[in-house]
């Protein structure tokens, strides 16, 4: 089995239909939703954690590409900025996925973006503000 998460931003003509629905469906993919803004008429963003064959996921995601929808790996909108960090540690206390993590031989916040889902605690907590999150 094959599993990824993703972001899917929505524009606002295609908002209003039921995509995940058909995708899921239509190429035998599990769904959990870690995220979501979605607004009606407007455009929106929806995390997803998805399961399933890698061949049908390929094709899934080829699909949610020919509707028009913009896809990508969540890995890529979530960052640390390492010249803002000091390694603090502060935010490996809230990361409940473990995708912060602290290394004790070097003293230094390690981010392992995979392990992310996306749910912006270590935003929040950060006091230097080094983690960034960019669903919208």
């Amino acid at each position: 089995m094959y599993s990824k998460k993703i972001v899917i931003r929505y524009t606002p003509d295609i908002v209003q239909q039921p995509i995940i629905y058909q995708f899921t469906k239509k190429y035998d993919l599990v769904f959990n939703i870690l995220k979501a803004r979605i607004f009606p008429r407007r455009e929106g963003v929806i995390v997803l954690e998805l399961t399933g064959l890698k061949e049908n996921f390929d094709k899934g995601i080829r699909f949610l590409k020919e509707m028009g929808l913009h896809v990508e790996p969540l890995a890529k909108s979530v960052s640390q900025n390492t010249e803002k960090c000091v390694h603090c540690g502060a935010c490996t206390a809230f990361c409940p996925t473990g995708a912060l993590s602290f290394e004790k031989p070097s003293q230094k916040v390690l981010f392992d973006a995979e392990k992310c889902n996306g749910c912006e605690l270590c935003v929040s907590c950060c006091p230097v503000r080094a983690m960034e999150i960019n669903l919208l």
